[in-house]
């Protein structure tokens, strides 16, 4: 392909891997950056960092291939910016570039040492995240060996550094080890091997502790990137260092009080004790205090408990919808005996969550539900995925337009899927900061996993690293152990014999209880924890963590799906107690798709449709389903019948979805059957890793389809709902607010000099109308409605700079008396 690098030929392994890498000389420190602040030195004799984030020299095995790669970034990345591959989404590239990950590639540059190093008792080298499998040298003498994308890792380098330095990250090819790890585990096998065929991805996910939708889900591509995906630095210093600083905050009934729990960890190299006095300062709260500590070498930690002046009104951090999100900077001084003095600014957030599982009159089962800062929260929202492929292109720009477009649909929460990332600092920030609550799962999903012990010493660093770095923001509000994976078992998805059974679900235990949950009821006590999703809750607990059915109505959460049935039938949803996943697919918009695809693509049922397809069967379900309401496009024109039909799955899309969150949200205040009493509703997905047909109501690139318009209404507020049963139509009107409310209805809109009016006019009555401004950045303030009135006025918010005669040229009108 003109403009592509060929593949170079088998790789060379540099090296290989024993059946299971321990992290050699490596040292599993763990990092959390708070909402606050890196911590900094106020004194003479702080610690000396010098980044090496920027350009390195990237290579393949062969050396065929040779390049410059940014660092935080990845080989795809890298080969693209300097024009060696095309864009990797376009058309079928995704299998085009297989070579690519099945290559072992290097990263290398040489460094000065930008300081004296005979003054500093230790010199580290550490790596915030490396993708994934890699061999570590400096100076011609190997460090240590990482195997874990989730970690942190840091080497000591004390003894090897010199004046002049020459770094290297001998990658191994993910697939590859993954493969290995699997022929290696001779005992027994780990279903699943490989994803079904529609997916066009690789095999062993589970036997690599690596984002697992990397090697393809039922939604996105398979790219097992390789990289330094996130920051990397030397940091050398005296006597101690602060690795940690997080902060959480408790009310305590009896006193009636709010108090802070901040938890400090340090590397110290001191062979002996040091003393030392810390302060706590919230100011705008009225509360100082000072405590005498005393730091033990090695990992040294210090607990100090803060309570808040009672005399101080402290106003709780609400989600989103519920009221503010109120933060209160503080400053905490370290001075100790020994070194220097360490400041450190952040914010703290107050605010509770329970989990609450309690019987319910009426009805078997328990509840499931969020109370927080003591009062029962609807949960509304979405599922979130990787924002891309390649991490390094994921933004704080990226992350703000997603999350900010979940708050604009009412949405208080969002669940981080298990099959992805732990999401990078910014995006936890961003939801603390505008009130997006998250149901945090870890990094396991749809497949069993191994126990072996140095897959186990992985996870337990995993979990403990990210608990520390995490837990300090109070938009997190459950931690969840898995997707999916009590209901693999339960429902015994892979086939496996009876007799085989009970060694499957000894290994769930022994991860998800034994290492993940024991871990993180140690590192965190401010917020429930729940080992899988879905899940009997406390029902599973007591059935071994293994429930017979962990899709039951009365206990816990469910997933759902259904494609056969009418969608439009609410009769056809189950009254659960909470619906954490359940959704819909449709195509993303013309001028979406167009990006990555050639005029010859531009058919329903084109290779590249069928390609780009990931889900079984998943283009002719929507066809089934629009065909139970609309007629389905029969222009002659080929491209007005693809985009038709684009239009007409999202119409059904939104439709669907519409019905069964209404559904939920209208089952919140009623038992019928012993069913009831649901409490949430996030349905999936929020966001695309790709140009392709999916559950998301936000297309690659963040423009809204019909969905997410939807979802503004069917989450706002106040929502009235009426549906018929047996002849009778019922009117529900829902309520997330706290106070009764008078309602009046009003059609006025104000000009703003940044926004766009569109006044439409209309002659007949038009359903299901449309917007599309096709590649300018923006949302329009409705979309997908029924137009009554001969006229209706729409305002579009750009999200760059636009004019009123682009506008004009890119706008299409579409509505279903258009499609023929």
């Amino acid at each position: 392909m003109a403009g592509s690098a060929a593949p170079p030929g088998p790789p060379a392994r540099s090296w290989r891997p024993p059946c299971r890498l321990s992290a050699g000389r490596a040292v599993l420190l763990l990092l959390l950056v708070a909402t606050a602040r890196r911590a900094g030195a106020s004194a003479a004799g702080g610690p000396e960092v010098r980044s090496l984030r920027g350009s390195w020299r990237l290579g393949n095995a062969n050396g065929s291939v040779v390049l410059r790669g940014e660092v935080p970034g990845c080989v795809h990345t890298a080969l693209h910016r300097r024009g060696l591959i095309q864009d990797p989404y376009y058309r079928f590239n995704d299998v085009m570039y297989r070579w690519i990950s099945l290559d072992n590639w290097t990263y290398s540059r040489t460094f000065k040492t930008p300081f004296d190093i005979r003054k500093w008792q230790k010199v580290n080298l550490i790596f915030e995240g490396v993708d994934t499998v890699a061999q570590i040298l400096i100076n011609n003498v190997t460090l240590g060996r990482t195997d874990n994308m989730f970690n942190r890792y840091s080497f000591d380098i004390t003894s090897v550094i010199k004046e002049v330095n020459f770094i290297e990250v001998r990658f191994l090819s993910a697939v590859s080890y993954a493969a290995e790890q699997s022929r290696c585990h001779k005992v027994y096998s780990i279903p699943p091997a490989c994803p079904p065929p529609v997916q066009k991805g690789e095999c062993h996910a589970n036997f690599i502790r690596k984002e697992q939708c990397s090697f393809s889900w039922d939604w996105g591509p398979s790219f097992p990137t390789q990289g330094i995906w996130k920051d990397v630095r030397i940091e050398a210093y005296n006597h101690y260092h602060l690795i940690y600083f997080s902060l959480t905050s408790f009310f305590v009934k009896s006193a009636q009080q709010w108090s802070l729990e901040i938890e400090s960890i340090f590397d110290v190299v001191s062979s002996k004790p040091i003393a030392g006095l810390v302060t706590v300062n919230i100011p705008k709260l009225q509360t100082q205090q000072t405590f005498s500590v005393r730091l033990q070498p090695g990992e040294g930690s210090i607990v100090l408990l803060v309570n808040i002046n009672k005399s101080s009104a402290v106003e709780a951090w609400w989600p989103n919808g519920h009221g503010k999100q109120t933060g209160y900077n503080m400053t905490t001084t370290f001075i100790m005996e020994a070194g220097y003095q360490i400041e450190k600014f952040s914010k703290a957030y107050f605010r509770t969550v329970e989990l609450v599982q309690e019987p319910i009159p009426g009805s078997p089962g328990l509840s499931f539900y969020f109370r927080i800062n003591g009062r029962p929260i609807f949960i509304k929202g979405s599922n979130w995925i990787p924002a891309d492929s390649f991490q390094d292109r994921v933004t704080y720009d990226t992350l703000w337009l997603l999350l900010k477009s979940a708050a604009d649909a009412n949405m208080n929460a969002l669940r981080v899927w298990g099959g992805g990332v732990y999401e990078q600092d910014e995006f936890y920030d961003i939801c603390d900061e505008i009130g997006i609550m998250i149901w945090q799962d870890f990094m396991f999903a749809c497949a069993l996993y191994p126990t072996d012990k140095n897959y186990l010493e992985s996870v337990r660093a995993e979990v403990s690293h990210q608990v520390r770095r995490l837990k300090s923001h109070p938009s997190i509000i459950l931690w969840s152990g898995n997707n999916e994976n009590e209901a693999a078992i339960a429902s015994n998805w892979f086939s496996i014999p009876y007799a085989d059974k009970e060694v499957y679900i000894k290994d769930y235990v022994m991860l998800y209880v034994k290492n993940i949950r024991e871990i993180v009821l140690t590192e965190d006590k401010s917020r429930p924890f729940i080992a899988s999703s879905p899940t009997n809750g406390l029902e599973s607990v007591k059935e071994g963590w293994i429930s017979q059915n962990p899709y039951d109505t009365h206990y816990g959460d469910t997933h759902f799906y259904d494609y056969s049935n009418d969608c439009w039938n609410w009769t056809v949803y189950p009254k659960t107690r909470f619906a954490s996943e359940y959704g819909f697919q449709s195509w993303p918009s013309f001028s979406t798709i167009e990006k990555v695809s050639s005029a010859e693509d531009w058919s329903y049922t084109s290779n590249f449709s069928l390609h780009r397809q990931h889900h079984e069967n998943g283009n002719d379900q929507m066809l089934q389903q629009l065909e139970r309401h609309f007629k389905l496009p029969q222009s002659t024109d080929p491209i007005k019948k693809f985009k038709d039909t684009i239009y007409l799955t999202q119409v059904m899309q939104a439709q669907c979805m519409k019905t069964e969150t209404e559904f939920y949200r209208f089952s919140q205040s009623e038992i019928i059957k012993g069913e009831g009493h649901t409490m949430g509703a996030l349905y999936w997905q929020l966001n695309d890793i790709w140009q392709a047909p999916s559950w998301a109501s936000l297309e690659y690139g963040g423009k809204w389809k019909l969905l997410h318009y939807f979802a503004q209404n069917f989450f706002a507020p106040l929502l009235p709902v009426a549906y018929e049963d047996k002849g009778v139509l019922y009117i529900y009107g829902v309520s997330d607010l706290h106070v009764d409310h008078k309602l009046t209805l009003r059609a006025s809109v104000s000009q703003r000099d940044d926004v766009y009016i569109f006044v439409l006019q209309t002659t007949a009555i038009a359903p299901f109308v449309s917007l599309d401004v096709g590649s300018i950045k923006g949302r329009f303030s409705d979309n997908g409605f029924l137009m009554t009135e001969k006229k209706k006025v729409v305002v579009f918010y750009p999200w760059e700079p636009t004019s009123v005669e682009e506008l004009e040229k890119s706008l299409t009108l579409t509505s279903l008396v258009d499609v023929v």
